[in-house]
């Protein structure tokens, strides 16, 4: 399962990045009964969460944070978290002449694909 935070400024499409990323977490063959968050966050905040945990000084397009004991919520296994800075996703799709559905697409898939790479 895959649960979305978001401010109500920002413009997600929560049933379409939740299937999306549901998908990708079959091809993982992952149960059902673990989950992700995926968490949209502004400028401000994606830079404090890289200067706490990557020691950089910069708003990163995402950031990717595997749990290792798996939290525990409501008999769901939480296996990791992906959190995407939404302005720069923004300015990212625009600066590749991309959508961004699919810029989102690319940094929703990078993210999950990082929680498997270091778990």
């Amino acid at each position: 399962m895959v649960h979305i935070f978001t401010p109500s400024r920002y413009k997600v499409n929560k049933k379409y990045i939740a299937a999306f990323a549901e998908n990708i977490l079959a091809s993982f063959h992952i149960s059902k009964s673990n989950s992700i968050n995926i968490v949209f966050v502004g400028k401000r905040k994606m830079k404090q969460i890289a200067k706490t945990y990557k020691q950089e000084n910069v708003a990163l397009p995402v950031l990717a944070f595997p749990y290792k004991q798996g939290e525990q919520a409501d008999g769901e296994r939480i296996i990791g978290e992906v959190v995407i800075c939404y302005p720069q996703a923004i300015l990212l799709a625009a600066e590749r002449t991309k959508t961004v559905d699919t810029m989102m697409k690319q940094l929703i898939e990078h993210g999950i694909r990082n929680i498997f790479r270091y778990s």
